[in-house]
């Protein structure tokens, strides 16, 4: 599985990917986010599903971008022209998956911004090549794993949070996934757009440099349920006596 997340707040993009692959029972390690810049083209791409679609995926783009890179002034061009090229991998690859009782399923989030863009935008892309743009009333896109994660998301991300904000609430929103499951994991590779800047931030998060911070949400999360109101617990507890 795997656990993707993309957030669009007004000041900019914060997008967060684990990094682990399973195959049966075997565990690896992997990227899953690629950055494509190149002066006023921003742009980045997380996916999930199968790894050889994914990176079939992402090779013929990259050969699409060294062509026409020039005629994508803006980014959702950019997603129509990776949209092309998820379907000519699934023209070429879906009827032997089927066969062998595998699905078809990337998933890719987009993000970035180009010259012309009059902001910084951000993409949930399927596996049928169609896709819809995020808004300011539920600012983040998951892909994978998204059961653990979202309820954090909902209650403590606005569209008017901070980039910082973004980032710690998404950090928790991946620990809540990853203390739940075993096919998420670390490292964790963080992307960090600006708006206007036309210039991605890529960082590597180690489980040990994160630590600390998962230690103290789960204390601070524990000391909050003893401080609860709990009148109605109480109401339904005298009746066990």
């Amino acid at each position: 599985m795997t656990y993707c997340l993309g957030i669009k707040v007004a000041s900019g993009l914060v997008a967060l990917a684990d990094t682990r692959l399973t195959s049966g029972t075997e565990y690896s390690s992997a990227k899953k986010v690629s950055v494509h810049q190149l002066e006023q083209h921003s742009m980045f791409i997380m996916t999930s599903g199968l790894r050889s679609v994914r990176d079939k995926a992402i090779t013929y783009f990259s050969e699409v971008l060294e062509e026409q890179d020039q005629n994508f002034n803006k980014l959702y061009k950019a997603v129509n022209a990776f949209a092309a090229q998820v379907r000519r991998v699934a023209e070429e690859d879906k009827k032997s998956l089927t066969e062998s009782g595998l699905g078809f399923n990337l998933h890719a989030i987009v993000g970035g911004q180009l010259e012309n863009d009059d902001e910084h935008k951000l993409f949930l892309l399927y596996p049928q090549g169609n896709w819809v743009e995020v808004g300011p009333g539920s600012p983040f896109f998951i892909i994978g794993n998204s059961n653990y994660g979202k309820p954090l998301l909902h209650r403590n991300l606005t569209y008017q949070s901070t980039i910082r904000d973004a980032l710690k609430v998404g950090f928790l929103s991946f620990d809540a996934t990853k203390v739940s499951v075993n096919d998420v994991d670390y490292p964790l590779d963080v992307i960090i757009y600006e708006k206007d800047s036309f210039r991605m931030i890529e960082h590597r998060l180690e489980k040990a440099e994160l630590r600390d911070t998962s230690k103290k949400w789960n204390e601070l999360l524990q000391k909050a349920m003893t401080q609860l109101p709990d009148d109605w617990a109480n109401r339904i507890l005298a009746k066990v006596k």
